[in-house]
């Protein structure tokens, strides 16, 4: 264990083997610090917050300060961070705002500079947030969906695996997984996420089927129901069945598909 002589550790933060604070951090009581974690100068882990091994806190990060919610009463409410995450410049990660429950980060996750989870967000494995990226509480974020800069996303929204949110789009409505979101433009997707597919190894008949559904779903001249109940009939393959089972837990319905969008070629 390193720890700077200007940094501040309470005697009751649980600090692992080979931690290393650096200048003018602060590590708060009631904090877990995972085996190999970075903090560094000038970064705030605060009250009921915990690290899983080998992640790394970059310079004036701030993890587990209190939500911005009116309706807190200071109880006690956590912030959950899994393993060999990273959190860039300027991050902020604030607790639950109900008693006992949790704001979530998985395993290998990447937060860039400035970006925000808010109370009770909730993200997979693999997710990366970039610099600026606004997400309101009680936001899911499915395994390795990718959010770009500036994006903004409304509370309760839900974003599905493998989505990817393009540079300042705005978001308040569900992103069904696998598909693309249109920057600078709310509640659009643009098409399916083709190049996180094939880097995830979503075989080509796989991304065949999912073209073919998301043109039943946007394309047909179908409602919602309609298209699930023909999706389901006639197209068996697990990842189209995964958007089913996503749209029909939506509770503030799915993107729309911008009108002139094209398929990207695969």
């Amino acid at each position: 264990m390193s720890i700077h002589p200007t940094a501040v550790v309470d005697p009751g933060a649980v600090i692992g083997a080979g931690v290393t604070v650096g200048p003018f951090a602060f590590v708060d009581r009631d904090t877990r610090i995972g085996d190999g974690c970075v903090i560094g100068p000038h970064s705030v882990i605060l009250r009921y917050t915990s690290l899983g091994p080998n992640c790394r806190v970059h310079s004036c990060a701030v993890l587990g300060d209190l939500p911005q919610d009116l309706a807190f009463k200071d109880e006690a409410s956590y912030v959950n961070i899994g393993a060999n995450c990273v959190f860039r410049e300027g991050v902020t990660i604030h607790r639950g705002t109900k008693p006992g429950t949790a704001t979530v980060v998985g395993d290998q996750c990447f937060l860039m500079a400035n970006s925000h989870l808010a109370h009770n967000v909730r993200l997979g494995n693999g997710v990366i947030i970039a610099n600026g990226a606004l997400l309101a509480g009680y936001v899911e974020v499915g395994d390795r969906a990718f959010i770009s800069g500036n994006a903004v996303i409304h509370q309760f929204v839900r974003i599905g695996r493998l989505a990817m949110l393009s540079g300042c789009s705005g978001i308040g409505k569900d992103v069904p997984p696998f598909c693309t979101t249109v920057g600078v433009c709310r509640n659009r997707i643009a098409g399916l996420n083709v190049v996180g597919l094939r880097r995830a190894g979503i075989s080509p008949e796989a991304r065949q089927a999912l073209r073919a559904a998301i043109k039943v779903l946007y394309r047909s001249g179908l409602n919602v129901s309609q298209a699930l109940d023909r999706l389901a009939k006639e197209f068996p393959q697990p990842a189209v069945q995964e958007i089913c089972a996503f749209i029909q837990a939506s509770k503030r319905g799915i993107c729309t598909m911008k009108g002139d969008a094209e398929e990207e070629a695969d």
